[in-house]
């Protein structure tokens, strides 16, 4: 007890002052305590997901079309790693896929909500200028899962053969060519960008309300062109309803139908390479235990040899590479923004 004085009558108690390295140690002692509590708040959220509630994957387009396709041969393949939990498929289409996207933006971030969505992840940032999400900040990247190649076809009554000949002709055609598209946003649209772009060549651009109609109007000749993935033009081009130019990747396919096919870069257009890859992601603030576990089995299912002879057939190639990490995969998708915002700024035509 500290020592008793009495000035001026009245009575004060003088306690020696608190050493500061036991203040240290109590303060220390909290932030550990705050940790391990943090630490075991993680854990629980770990241990228990999945807990038997199911998982909804967020699709933003139609039900039957090839991204709808990706995510349910995915959420088949992730079952098992994630303890046999039911996956559903959402499928919340409309707006060149930003009302599925803002759907899982604004979604509780528990690991309940996924979104699987395409290039459209990379492009609508430019394409809408008034976007209700952050493609950065609103998401929590979990990785890719593949890539589709393209292919630029053209009507079966064009005089061109091979892609020396067609890009002859379309010098000379001065502008009067008609590239056809699947609608503004699409993947035929922004390959057919960026074809023109690496051409410096003015086309007319024919937007469809999707890629079977276009298809149609190019085998009965009313538009000469259209670059679409090969989910959709393989049987075409097999079946020689179409004339096919070459393929978007660095390297020929192996697909049987496609494997003669030469590759726009080998043919002159270097380093053409377009593909049509699809990603899975959470809201942002799902915990991080949360984001390991479906990590994890994301690349149990992306070696699952079912699901890659399911990608096979739909001409996908699965990702084996670094982008199946969470931080890659967002790197390449700020890489894709910068490749295609200036040729759709140069196009001028958006969205909204």
């Amino acid at each position: 007890m500290g020592r008793r004085v009495r000035p001026g009558g009245r009575f004060f108690f003088l306690f020696p002052a608190l050493r500061s390295d036991t203040l240290n140690a109590s303060r220390k002692l909290k932030s550990l305590a705050l940790m391990a509590a943090a630490t075991a708040s993680f854990g629980l959220h770990a241990q228990a997901f999945p807990d038997g509630k199911p998982i909804t994957i967020v699709v933003p387009f139609a039900a039957g079309g090839p991204t709808d396709r990706v995510a349910r041969d995915l959420a088949e393949a992730m079952r098992k790693p994630l303890d046999g939990v039911s996956i559903v498929i959402d499928n919340a289409a409309g707006a060149g896929s930003t009302i599925g996207n803002a759907k899982v933006a604004r979604a509780k971030p528990d690991g309940y909500t996924l979104l699987v969505t395409h290039v459209g992840m990379a492009t609508t940032p430019v394409l809408y200028r008034k976007l209700t999400y952050n493609y950065e900040t609103d998401f929590e990247y979990l990785g890719m899962i593949n890539d589709v190649p393209m292919t630029l076809i053209g009507k079966p009554q064009l005089e061109a053969n091979n892609f020396k000949e067609l890009r002859e002709w379309i010098s000379k055609a001065g502008g009067k060519v008609n590239l056809g598209n699947a609608g503004i946003g699409s993947a035929s649209h922004l390959c057919g960008l960026l074809f023109q772009s690496e051409l410096k060549a003015e086309m007319t651009t024919v937007p469809y309300k999707g890629t079977a109609p276009a298809i149609a109007d190019l085998m009965g000749g009313q538009i000469d062109l259209l670059c679409d993935q090969t989910t959709n033009t393989t049987s075409q081009i097999e079946a020689k309803k179409v004339k096919a130019y070459g393929v978007t990747t660095l390297k020929r396919l192996s697909t049987p139908a496609l494997k003669d096919i030469p590759t726009l870069d080998e043919s002159g257009l270097k380093n053409f390479q377009v593909t049509i890859w699809h990603g899975l992601y959470a809201p942002k603030g799902t915990p991080a235990p949360v984001l390991k576990k479906l990590n994890d089995a994301l690349k149990v299912a992306l070696k699952d040899p079912e699901f890659i002879k399911k990608q096979e057939g739909l001409g996908a190639v699965v990702v084996a590479d670094k982008r199946v990490e969470p931080a890659e995969h967002k790197k390449f998708v700020q890489s894709e923004v910068a490749r295609f915002g200036p040729v759709i700024k140069a196009a001028g035509v958006y969205a909204d």
